[in-house]
Formats: C-alpha cells, structure tokens, sequence
C-alpha cells in the first residue's frame, strides 16, 4: 500500500461525507482510508455503515471513548498498512488531481511533503485566501535547512490536514509528550533529529472550511497558551525563528488583546486567566481596561480597518469579525460588501 489517508474525527457527521466524497473519487489499487472515530454521538456511525457496505478501501475504527485529537491521529497511523499516511482533517475537501499530484512528489522518498491549502468560508463557497503557503514554487528542504522550513512553515501547519508523512518515520519519533497539544504533529515534524528531505508543495491540494473547528470556542487558550508553548518548547531554534512562528507570550500585545475583544473571546474571565501562572508577569498594562472595552466599538473598528486593507489575511479577519459574539451592524455590512464575495463559486 502507498498512501493512507488518516482521519481522526469526532461529531462530524454533517461534513464528514462531502471530506469523504472528494477522496474517495481519486482512490485507486495502492491508496486506503483509515478513519478513527472518537467515539462520536451524532450519527457518525451510521454515516459510515453506509459507506463502508460501498467502499471496501475504508478501514474505520470507532473508539469506546474519546481520548483527544492527538492520540486519535496517532492511532490513525498505527492502524495504516501504507508506506506513507496523509493525515487529513475531518470538514475540508481535497481539490480533484490531489492524491495523484502527492503520489506523484513521493516517487522521491522523502520523509515529508507539506500540501499546500486555500482558505474558504464555511460553506466553502467564497474564497478568503487563496494561498495558505505563500510560495509559488515547490520547495524541499534537506535538514541543514531545518530552521528555515520551521520558519517558512510552521505557522501553517497548525493545521494537520497538510501533512504527509512516511508512516515508519513519524513512528519512530516521540509522540507521547504531545499527546494534549491539540498540535501532535508540529511536534512530531519540528522535533531532533530534523528530516533529510522534506518536500513542499506550492500549490493549493485542499479547501479548508474555515472558522468550522471544534476548537474554535478555545481559540483564545489555544493561541494565547498552548500554541506559542509548542513552538517555543522548540529550543534548538533560534529565538527568532520561533518569534517569527509566534511570540513567546502574546499577552504582551495591546493589539492581541484587542482582536480577541473585538470577536467576544476576551473578557473578564480570560483576564484572570492571564494573570495566573508564568504569563502574570507578561500581560500588557492595559490588559484590564481592554476587558471592558465595549465589543461592538471594537468589533466595528477592526472591521472598517480589514475592508479597506491591502493585506492578504484582511478578508479572513473580517470573517471573523462578521461571525463574532458581538458582531456590530457595520461589521455584518461591511462583510456582505467585502472584496472576498467576489470569489465565490
């Protein structure tokens, strides 16, 4: 077997069919599907039973219970017979020709290939960026280069559905100590030793559904604490490589601060949270009184800033300013006029 695609998936039964379609039209004789199933409640087994009795190439495991994200994809691997698993998200789509352009980059062993993506609203109807990675070109990086592949990508790869991975290599690494991070494979790819060959593919593979992951209501502890705890845990990297991934405390930043007001994910509650534990001494000053700023001011402010900004992640920023707690009158108008409807398909 050459590739499994590896999903982990836990309540998905409303995406995870169209996540299925796309891939299981461009299966052949040397792919496979290994889906682990979190011990879903919503019908996820039922949707399966359907394709299973059609697709023999599917191999499905339901769990008795849930034990995270990143055991769950670990057992997706651990359950795979392919030389190489594609460690796929359960909501997004794969573009036709994807599998086959993947298999095509695998011909030269290498220890990892990066799929590029291209950012979609949830319904993936309107394109938000078109170009996660922005590279134009495939790159490989052998492990002399390893800090610079950490640079140019591993801000990316907070998303997993981009990641392709000899099998015998990534059981060969530590796992067990990111079991919990939500991000076991950044952990895995940007451990020592670094890969001899990694290969990064320019153009975009897969849509991602944004704003859609389950994650999303613990945005403001998983990017404030437990991603810049990954990243920085990376010390054989320079200090400004990892700042350029993410800075070591992002509390420090007024402007932070002020997003995560602006789309309701910062208040009171988070403030004591900040002021706890290590992070204490690294809150901005103005931390307090950005608490209780009014979220609808805020919210329309970065909303009128994201419409008439030239920059590439401006239509995403006001996606999620349009789909906030407290989403202001302006922001929901300013959204429904935005440059990124022009996309839509």
């Amino acid at each position: 077997m050459r590739l499994s695609l590896c999903i982990a998936t836990f309540n998905r039964a409303g995406y995870i069919g169209r996540t299925l379609d796309a891939i299981l039209e461009q299966m052949t004789p040397e792919l496979e599907l290994v889906i682990v199933d979190g011990a879903s409640q919503d019908g996820t087994a039922e949707l399966m039973a359907r394709y299973l009795a059609r697709h023999p190439q599917i191999v499905y495991r339901r769990e008795t219970e849930n034990s995270g994200i990143d055991r769950d994809f670990d057992k997706t691997v651990a359950y795979a017979s392919g030389e190489y698993c594609w460690l796929m998200s359960d909501d997004d789509v794969i573009v036709p020709g994807a599998v086959a352009a993947v298999l095509t980059r695998l011909a030269a062993a290498p220890q990892l290939v990066i799929v590029n993506s291209e950012i979609r609203d949830r319904k993936l109807s309107a394109v938000l960026k078109p170009r996660q990675i922005e590279m134009d070109q495939d790159r490989e990086y052998d492990a002399s280069r390893h800090e610079r592949f950490f640079a140019d990508t591993c801000s990316y790869l907070s998303f997993i559905g981009g990641v392709v991975v000899r099998r015998a290599w990534w059981l060969g690494r530590e796992r067990a100590a990111y079991y919990g991070s939500l991000f076991i494979h950044a952990g895995v790819i940007f451990q020592q030793p670094a890969p001899q060959c990694v290969k990064v593919i320019a153009q975009p593979l897969v849509q991602i559904r944004y704003g859609n992951a389950q994650w999303t209501p613990r945005g403001f502890e998983i990017w404030m604490f437990k991603w810049p705890q990954l990243v920085w845990s990376f010390a054989h990297f320079s200090a400004a490589a990892r700042r350029s991934v993410s800075p070591r405390y992002p509390s420090d930043s007024l402007r932070t601060l002020l997003w995560y007001r602006a789309i309701g994910s910062y208040g009171r509650a988070e403030r004591v949270l900040l002021s706890s534990g290590d992070n204490a001494k690294h809150v901005n000053n103005l931390a307090g009184l950005v608490a209780h700023l009014p979220v609808r001011s805020i919210n329309a402010l970065l909303a009128l800033y994201c419409f008439f900004s030239p920059h590439r992640d401006a239509p995403m920023k006001l996606y999620d300013l349009a789909r906030a707690q407290e989403t202001s009158r302006l922001t929901r108008w300013l959204a429904r006029r935005s440059r990124f409807r022009g996309t839509e398909k």
